[in-house]
């Protein structure tokens, strides 16, 4: 892990807006950085490029039961999706990229207490750090389990071999991470500076924090206080669904009221290629053909209404080119006649790797769905107001309310209108996982003859060997 703990400041992937001011900060040193109000905003804005997408799509849902990788890709995304898994895979690399960005959120954190600026905005731009280095432990902690936790900056090769810390401890620091941002940061921002961390995305992660700590058990105070967090998003006035559906992931919703927390990009500009990549395989819609990295299963497919709307969206059933159209389906096995994913594709890009849509990390109907489940799970029993926040979403959908159900029926309920809702947006892993039910979801989806060899242990990803190899300190999860 040598490598990934040293100090970069240089931008990877530049993955936000303009307005963050990501600036190039490779050429600085410790002599002439970290002086000026300018250098700590170029700092913060290096913290913001290292986001990525929401644990990259492809490891989300060809580990679950929402996509099949197409078996003339890449090796390693089909021995993840039969769950034939070694630490050498390169799908569930996630380990390193996440200590680079900490590592970048931890030099804001430690430097800027000693620059001579505004102490408000000081202050803020800490919060910010914080709200993302909680983030990336977020996820960290629900891949991997127990891991390093490293909330200082790396300023030598010493003492870079750090052992793993349990999960309970990295919880506690990103808690307190959170709960130090949501009492400095505002509730919105100016136009201008739409994308940056807000109390909101504080105490939004906060209640998925405290909803995955519940885990299954009966009676955890953590479902109150999931309850409770994200209410208090709700309850900030700022947020809302947009009318359509389709409208959530529109160019337009860049800064828009849906999305809590998203990485912003510009088309032609700093874009990403997720509508190509995801898209039908050689397809001539897309800039150089579509890549189909993985298509739908059926049984995510299958899972919509005939009448919600959001079907359309998710998923591009046919396309028209040169007037001749092409009718895709969810069963054929040929990869050029496969139904995609196009909920993320921005349609006007005319380069690879030019999409300009907002990747969406946090929203509304997320919040919305946390707050039903929680307040059910609180209660024993669904209430009104669980019902109220669970119908709203479904109404969007053009969906029926949902009334007079079971508290089992309640929660798989909910359970299912997160499935539809957030398809594609990184979620479905974390869900099952939570809810004890990835086995079993992994195991019943068998077409392509996907035939899984998942065990319990499966939960949790391997360290990725690499890291091991930088660092032998790093001990290996239980059954790899």
């Amino acid at each position: 892990m040598k490598k990934y703990f040293i100090a970069v400041l240089s931008l990877l992937a530049l993955s936000c807006e303009d307005q963050l001011d990501l600036k190039p900060v490779s050429n600085l040193t410790d002599v002439t950085f970290f002086k000026t109000a300018e250098d700590a905003k170029a700092a913060l804005g290096a913290a913001y490029a290292a986001m990525n997408a929401p644990v990259e799509q492809s490891l989300d849902m060809t580990s679950t039961d929402d996509a099949i990788p197409f078996l003339t890709g890449a090796a390693d995304r089909p021995l993840l999706w039969r769950y034939n898994l070694v630490s050498t895979n390169t799908i569930i690399s996630s380990f390193a990229p996440a200590y680079i960005a900490i590592n970048r959120s931890n030099i804001v954190i430690s430097r800027l207490k000693d620059i001579p600026m505004d102490e408000g905005l000081k202050s803020r731009y800490i919060a910010e750090a914080k709200v993302l280095r909680a983030l990336h432990y977020f996820n960290l902690v629900r891949l991997y389990g127990d891991v390093p936790l490293v909330i200082s900056e790396t300023v030598s090769l010493d003492g870079l071999n750090v052992s793993r810390d349990p999960v309970d401890k990295v919880y506690e620091q990103i808690e307190a991470d959170l709960k130090e941002a949501e009492a400095v940061l505002p509730k919105t921002y100016p136009v201008a500076e739409s994308g940056r961390m807000t109390q909101g995305a504080a105490k939004g992660i906060l209640a998925k924090v405290y909803l995955t700590r519940a885990v299954t058990t009966k009676g955890s105070p953590y479902w109150a206080q999931a309850a409770a967090k994200a209410k208090e998003v709700i309850d900030l006035g700022v947020y809302d669904l947009y009318e359509n559906f389709s409208d959530a992931f529109a160019l337009t919703a860049r800064g828009g009221k849906e999305n809590i927390i998203e990485i912003q990009y510009l088309t032609e500009v700093r874009g990403h290629n997720l509508g190509r990549g995801f898209g039908v395989r050689s397809a001539p819609i897309y800039p150089a053909g579509g890549a189909g990295i993985a298509r739908p299963t059926p049984s995510l497919f299958n899972a919509y209404a005939a009448t919600d709307k959001r079907k359309a969206v998710t998923f591009l059933t046919s396309f028209v080119f040169n007037g001749v159209t092409t009718e895709l389906s969810v069963d054929t096995p040929d990869p050029t006649k496969a139904v995609a994913f196009q909920k993320l594709w921005d349609k006007t890009s005319k380069t690879n790797g030019g999409e300009g849509t907002s990747i969406p990390i946090l929203r509304y109907s997320d919040v919305l769905l946390m707050y039903s489940e929680a307040l059910t799970e609180a209660n024993s029993a669904p209430t009104n107001e669980a019902y109220e926040a669970l119908n709203k979403v479904r109404l969007r959908a053009g969906l029926n309310k949902l009334a007079g159900l079971t508290y089992q029926a309640f929660k798989e309920a909910v359970w299912l209108e997160r499935r539809l809702e957030l398809a594609f947006e990184g979620s479905r892993r974390f869900d099952l996982v939570r809810t004890g039910r990835l086995l079993d979801a992994v195991k019943a989806e068998t077409s392509f003859g996907r035939n899984p060899t998942i065990q319990p242990f499966h939960v949790l990803l391997p360290i990725p060997q690499t890291d091991r190899d930088s660092n032998p300190n790093l001990t290996q999860n239980p059954g790899y």
